[in-house]
């Protein structure tokens, strides 16, 4: 046998995929489901506080605990049986019961939840609902049944997997702060079917609720974001004509660009969360494989009438946001080109300014020059006389006749050595 050495999670990335099976559930049946997250800031939760609680409610059943950082759980607690799962918001809690009470939609089944138990969840609902489980042979009487138990106007009603169930509910939250869902499964619909209809049912309700916790976003967002796009508005506005105090502007813009950044951090992964949710949805009702039932509305109807726009809400406000942004940089790096081509035009201004200072400067200086060369000539010129003074008895030259003769070769040799000193200094 070849010695072959396993990546470290090989194992684990294997058996995740075959970690949540669907329930296997036998009609009649009755089950309850709750949903439950942290208000604010869930997805960074201690998920220990989540495996503590749901240990707490085995504990008093006996039955066995999941293992240590478990993510899911499927186990018998008393005559139901129990699925929990711990997700990046928020955590559910299915419970499976034989039989079916002949009121319909009662709490018996949701009675497994200590009301102790309950209140002290690590959390808030986010949503609940009874599901009930019927035998039924044909479609007699299918249809009555969820006239009675749905309220009509939000009734939706399908066949599904091939017309080997039927489905309904209204998505309606009840006195007792439920939702109900009602299956009428036929004889030879598979246990494994029927238990992963309640779990797409289950999933398609909590993930619509997470998903409208996105469109409240949106909407608190669209207040805020029309404050801010009247500022912008003005401060574009005022950039067409002259600006008085750029800096003053530039000021505003960034602190504009600043609160809309601030604005997308806040809000991304909402939104990005309400997407991924809104595809879960979609791909759940897809896999239902959904046929008309008597010319009423599908659930995939009723996701398109009540669900689509608000999801179109979110990505709507998500992409005014960025164009907003995007907006408010564009008119930042606009008044950026302003202001440096203002500065640049000064710049020109007081570099052509120096400029006549310095030409001013070198004729100051080339006149000055030519006074010290007369100065430094008149100087010498007296200096060479009292030197050249004995000539004057031995040759019989005056004074007046040595200074025109020594006069001018100073005066060249004077100039010479200045010339040479510019020279040296270039």
């Amino acid at each position: 046998m070849i010695s072959i050495t396993d990546h470290p999670l090989r194992y684990a990335i294997a058996n995740e995929l075959h970690a949540r099976p669907f329930p296997a559930i036998s009609a009649p049946a009755s089950a309850a489901y709750l949903a439950t997250k942290l208000a604010e800031n869930a997805a960074a939760r201690d998920r220990d506080i989540d495996r503590a609680h749901l240990i707490k409610l085995l504990d008093r059943f006996g039955a066995q605990h999941p293992q240590p950082g478990a993510t899911h759980y499927y186990g018998q607690i008393g005559k139901h049986s129990l699925r929990w799962e711990c997700h990046t918001e928020f955590v559910t809690y299915t419970v499976f019961g034989e039989g079916i009470s002949e009121r319909p939609f009662d709490e018996q089944t949701f009675g497994v939840f200590p009301a102790e138990w309950l209140a002290a969840l690590p959390g808030v609902r986010l949503t609940s609902a009874l599901i009930r489980v019927e035998v039924a042979l044909s479609d007699e009487g299918i249809a009555e049944k969820a006239e009675n138990w749905f309220v009509e106007e939000s009734l939706a009603i399908s066949r599904v997997l091939d017309d080997g169930l039927v489905i309904a509910g209204d998505f309606r939250i009840d006195p007792s702060g439920h939702m109900h869902f009602g299956i009428f499964a036929r004889p030879d619909a598979g246990d494994r079917r029927i238990g992963r209809i309640v779990q797409y049912l289950c999933e398609v309700e909590t993930y619509k609720a997470m998903s409208m916790l996105g469109l409240y976003r949106a909407i608190d967002l669209g207040k805020e974001m029309g404050t801010i796009d009247k500022t912008l508005t003005s401060i574009l506005s005022d950039m067409v004509g002259p600006i008085s105090k750029p800096e003053v502007m530039l000021q505003s813009l960034l602190k504009v660009s600043a609160e809309l950044e601030n604005k997308m951090a806040q809000s991304s992964f909402r939104f990005g969360a309400t997407e991924a949710y809104e595809s879960i949805i979609n791909q759940r009702i897809i896999a239902l494989r959904e046929q008309r039932f008597e010319a009423l509305q599908t659930f995939a109807e009723f996701m398109t009438r009540r669900f689509d726009p608000a999801m179109r809400t979110v990505k709507s406000t998500q992409l005014r946001l960025a164009r907003m942004s995007d907006r408010a940089q564009r008119a930042s790096d606009l008044l950026r080109t302003r202001v440096d081509v203002e500065r640049s035009a000064q710049n020109q201004e007081l570099l052509s300014s120096m400029n006549k200072r310095a030409d001013v400067q070198l004729r100051l200086q080339q006149t000055v020059e030519g006074l010290s060369v007369v100065a430094i000539s008149y100087y010498a010129v007296n200096l060479v006389l009292y030197v050249l003074g004995p000539l004057e008895q031995k040759f019989g030259m005056s004074k007046t006749v040595m200074g025109s003769l020594a006069t001018p070769v100073i005066l060249l040799g004077v100039w010479w050595m200045v010339q040479r000193i510019h020279k040296h200094l270039d």
